[in-house]
């Protein structure tokens, strides 16, 4: 049994992987925070994403997955979702050069950045999507294969997917750092701003077409 645990701990992992390597609000957030604060953002930011995809587990479990699948929720959220992207987005779009980009071990905003991984995981029309077919079809296989011991498998597998893309992410656009300051700086806050604000305003269109 250990040795199938093991292995769907793998496929969790690498499913996450492919999702959490699509370009998205959470992406364009890790970037810019990591900009800002260093490479310990992306972590946070996936900590914020945690928060919130245990939250909707609860809910899931708890019975409230029809809630997921109402035309009227999914409306209401890409509605709300988008209005909160395009929010962020030109927040990000006009944040000033910081006259100091804190180091690695220097202290960072941390509750901005959890908070900013609630947000765009809420937010996002598609997170709800993923978790109404993929997410629950793992965590049922899950449960068929070990119990709770295969939900956490799972877990473990799609959050170290999440953790590992997103701390690569921060990693590297924190050293990069040092080659943006003043305009260069300037240019890439501005290109993520405005991909949130473009998600943001696609979000809301997809939502009144359908």
């Amino acid at each position: 049994m250990w040795i199938e645990v093991i292995l769907f701990a793998a496929a969790s992992f690498w499913v996450g992987l492919s999702g959490a390597m699509v370009p998205g609000p959470m992406l364009t957030v890790t970037i810019s925070d990591s900009l800002k604060k260093g490479s310990r953002a992306g972590p946070l930011v996936v900590l914020g994403h945690v928060i919130a995809e245990t939250t909707l587990i609860i809910l899931l479990v708890l019975g409230l997955g029809w809630v997921i699948g109402s035309q009227w929720v999914t409306m209401i959220i890409g509605g709300v979702g988008g209005v909160m992207l395009i929010y962020i987005g030109y927040s990000i779009a006009r944040s000033p050069v910081p006259e100091e980009i804190p180091g690695d071990g220097e202290p960072i905003e941390k509750r901005g950045s959890v908070l900013s991984g609630i947000i765009t995981s809420v937010t996002n029309p598609y997170f709800y999507l993923w978790w109404a077919t993929v997410g629950w079809a793992f965590m049922l296989k899950g449960i068929e294969l070990a119990g709770i011991i295969g939900v956490l498998s799972f877990l473990v597998g799609h959050w170290g997917a999440d953790l590992s893309w997103y701390s690569i992410v921060s990693f590297f656009t924190s050293k990069g750092r040092g080659v943006l300051p003043g305009k260069r700086y300037r240019i890439m806050m501005m290109i993520c701003g405005i991909f949130l604000v473009l998600l943001g305003v696609y979000f809301i269109y997809s939502t009144l077409i359908t």
